[in-house]
């Protein structure tokens, strides 16, 4: 492998509760990205020098060189940086319960990045993802910007269509997916080998092998297998069985909104609203830590924090469980060292683009071929070879056509509300949220796009 240079590395909208994930990943593969500072940049200041201080104590914990600085400026930030991340989120988390709240009180499921949730998320998101793309293209030319924003396939295709930016969109659904399917089968990673195809959140396994031999009807039949897919019963085996395809989870609710529904309007509440609150007790707790220099203290309260909300993450949609009534299950792990996760995934991309030898990876790009049914340039999420800044993605053929109707209708919605996002047109947000099958009305949409919409 070739020297590696030292390199700078910004995350806009660092100030995110998952950055201190990044940074300790960051830290761990310094010497393989070459990484020597990680600069943060958010509009909320106090929060993101409590993150940053958090990072240090990860840091501090770990060993390791890494320099953590906050930047006032996003040109600050970004000025000169090798990788961009960026995690935005347009309006915080109260945008977020806002949305899922309201999706309900229409008889939708409430969730943020699909539905009118994740509508009303992207067309406060689009122009300024926009924006930022641009001006890391203008102070950064040559970096990689690494989406993590959500709804991340979306965002990616608006920064693709209309910056000159070298994107890439990462989502962690389909490795944990991945890293399922190996523990099911009580297998190691390299001895698993699954072809993933859809666009973001909203993708399927195809087929899985198993030491070179072909394992996917046999995972099929088997309901003790199905059942460790997910992270609470999510799909009947019947509806996967008849798909004779593995959906991620946020199949869900295109497969069972009556249901999702169902359990938010038991539980009364929305992940969002539990994730404010849950974010709420987390920074009131570490400040206190973090000002009394106990760096092992914030550590923890981190930790704990990550159990609480990974364990009960999909519980409330899913069976009606709840982070606030202790009917989660805890996985009470180490979140930093998980082999898969928000960080894993970040790292993987990276390092790749940096290496000199092809690496896998699932990530959301120009689907260059990949999907037969979809333009050459729209981004789709599929497994590709990544060797030293260049992303080719791996041919899928024809999509399946159990669900061909559904990622080619999702891709047109996604296509009308960037249009929308970029122009401010309320009739085209009206025309995507027609075009989205988890919507798919027309007479509702005008009040529904009035009541959502919050000015960041």
């Amino acid at each position: 492998m070739s020297k590696v240079t030292a390199c700078k590395v910004a995350f806009i909208g660092g100030g995110g509760v998952r950055t201190p994930l990044v940074v300790f990943g960051i830290n761990e593969a310094a010497a393989q990205i070459g990484a020597s500072e990680l600069v943060l940049f958010d509009p909320d200041r106090e929060r993101v020098e409590m993150i940053a201080a958090l990072g240090r104590a990860v840091v501090r914990r770990e060993g390791g060189s890494l320099q953590i600085r906050v930047s006032d400026t996003l040109e600050g930030a970004v000025s000169g940086a090798d990788f961009v991340l960026n995690s935005v989120r347009v309006g915080g988390v109260p945008a977020r319960a806002h949305d899922e709240r309201v999706s309900i009180q229409h008889g939708y499921p409430g969730q943020e990045t699909t539905g009118p949730g994740g509508a009303a998320m992207a067309l406060r998101t689009v122009p300024i993802a926009i924006e930022q793309a641009r001006q890391v293209h203008r102070l950064a030319p040559d970096a990689w910007l690494i989406n993590f924003t959500n709804p991340a396939g979306l965002i990616t295709q608006a920064i693709a269509e209309h910056t000159a930016a070298r994107v890439v969109g990462i989502c962690d659904t389909p490795t944990e997916m991945l890293h399922r399917i190996g523990i099911a089968l009580k297998a190691a990673p390299h001895e698993v080998q699954c072809e993933y195809l859809g666009l973001n959140h909203l993708g399927w396994v195809r087929k899985v092998t198993l030491r070179g031999k072909d394992v996917t009807e046999d995972l099929l039949a088997n309901d003790a297998l199905l059942s460790q897919l997910y992270s609470v019963p999510l799909f009947d085996h019947a509806l996967i069985r008849a798909l004779r395809l593995i959906p991620t989870e946020y199949l869900f609710f295109y497969y069972s909104r009556q249901r999702a529904l169902a359990n938010q309007l038991r539980q009364g509440s929305t992940r969002g609203a539990e994730v404010e609150r849950l974010n709420g007790a987390f920074f009131q707790k570490l400040h206190p830590l973090l000002a009394s220099g106990d760096d092992e203290g914030a550590v923890k309260a981190y930790v704990d924090y990550l159990n609480v909300r990974s364990g009960s993450y999909m519980a409330l949609e899913g069976e009606g469980g709840s982070a606030l009534t202790g009917k989660q299950t805890q996985e009470h792990e180490d979140p930093f060292r998980a082999a898969s996760g928000y960080h894993r995934i970040a790292l993987e991309v990276m390092k790749a683009l940096s290496g000199d030898e092809d690496q896998r990876v699932i990530v959301n790009t120009r689907n260059a071929g990949a999907i037969k049914e979809i333009s050459e340039t729209d981004i789709v999420e599929v497994s590709c070879r990544i060797r030293k800044g260049v992303i080719t993605p791996e041919l899928c053929g024809c999509l399946p056509p159990e669900v061909r109707g559904l990622v080619l209708a999702v891709k047109e919605y996604e296509r009308a509300l960037i249009e929308a996002a970029v122009t401010g047109s309320e009739q085209l947000a009206r025309k995507a949220f027609l075009l989205n099958p988890a919507i798919g009305e027309w007479e509702p949409s005008e009040t529904l796009l009035q009541n959502l919409i919050v000015r960041p």
